[in-house]
């Protein structure tokens, strides 16, 4: 007991959390955007592990990793639009084609992988590149703080830069608010001249570019190589993230984060001399008694409205 509180109140646990928190929200700022858009994008999942394939492969074969970075967003948004062409002009249902979509990639990535190396399992025999590093100035020699904060990979700082940015771009710009209200109500943004299939599209967009980042800090920032399925349910825990977090920015990041720790503890327990069925568990009860814990909440709110509006009419 005594390791596995050392474990757990270190720097290096708190670290860890931030690293493994990254490709969770990412897509989960992605898919809050979709979301409020009124297009759930259940294609999280398939859009990450197009990106981190494309990533590694396109790195290793040019050997830039900004040149990977953009191949993997590239395809993540070739993904956004054809669901949003199925769902949008084809009107065909978006959880299906969501799900063919994540189907298709895990497949795809595999036989891809498969023709170029000749391993159906990974791409480690490829010399694949990672994002780069960042130590921040200062921070960096501050005793555990610098630990912590300092020395994480490039796109972990993104992902937290990314929480404020879209807060700004959904409260604070017309295409965000237009969004929104496209997402709440279609027809009276349409009334007022809004482009309902435009606003939808960027949203879906912007969903994609988001989860191919988080996609591509599994693939080349938490590793260095690609791994089939690697995404391992990180798209649908982001879902779950946006709803517990009240479908806010804030609230988003900090559910994401707690998955994330859940995640980190898995990882460091895996160490100790814990069953690994028992550890690689955790990220996954934590997500379900988080969803039945934000349903009885929801319920109860509901019943007090409930209460409240019959003690008002009476």
């Amino acid at each position: 007991m005594e390791s596995v509180l050392q474990v757990i109140f270190s720097a290096v646990f708190v670290s860890t959390i931030l690293r493994v928190s990254t490709p969770l929200i990412l897509p989960a700022l992605g898919g809050l955007i979709a979301e409020l858009g009124g297009v759930p994008n259940i294609a999280l999942e398939g859009m990450m592990l197009t990106a981190a394939c494309a990533g590694v492969l396109v790195s290793a074969y040019t050997q830039s990793e900004w040149l990977g970075l953009l191949a993997g967003v590239l395809l993540a948004e070739i993904m956004a639009l054809i669901l949003g062409f199925f769902h949008l002009n084809l009107k065909a249902d978006i959880i299906l084609v969501g799900l063919a979509l994540n189907i298709l990639a895990s497949g795809a990535t595999i036989f891809v992988v498969y023709l170029l190396t000749g391993d159906k399992g990974s791409s480690s025999k490829l010399v694949s590149l990672q994002m780069p590093t960042v130590d921040i100035p200062f921070i960096k020699d501050i005793p555990v703080l610098g630990e912590i904060l300092s020395g994480q990979n490039l796109l972990t700082y993104v992902a937290f830069i990314a929480t404020g940015l879209v807060w700004l771009f959904l409260y604070r710009t017309r295409p965000g608010i237009h969004v929104r209200a496209v997402g709440e109500n279609p027809d009276a943004a349409r009334s007022v001249g809004i482009n309902v299939t435009a606003m939808r599209y960027l949203a879906l967009l912007m969903s994609g570019f988001l989860a191919a980042l988080g996609g591509i800090h599994l693939s080349m920032g938490y590793v260095k190589f690609f791994q089939r399925d690697m995404t391992a349910g990180r798209g649908f825990i982001a879902l779950a993230a946006v709803y517990l977090g009240a479908k806010h920015p804030v609230g988003t990041l900090i559910a994401a984060v707690v998955f994330g720790a859940a995640d980190a503890l898995s990882i460091q327990l895996g160490n100790l001399k814990i069953p690994s069925q028992l550890v690689q568990m955790i990220p996954y009860v934590v997500t379900v008694a988080s969803l039945i814990l934000y349903a009885v909440v929801r319920k109860r709110q509901a019943a007090a409205r409930q209460r409240k509006f019959q003690q008002a009419s009476l």
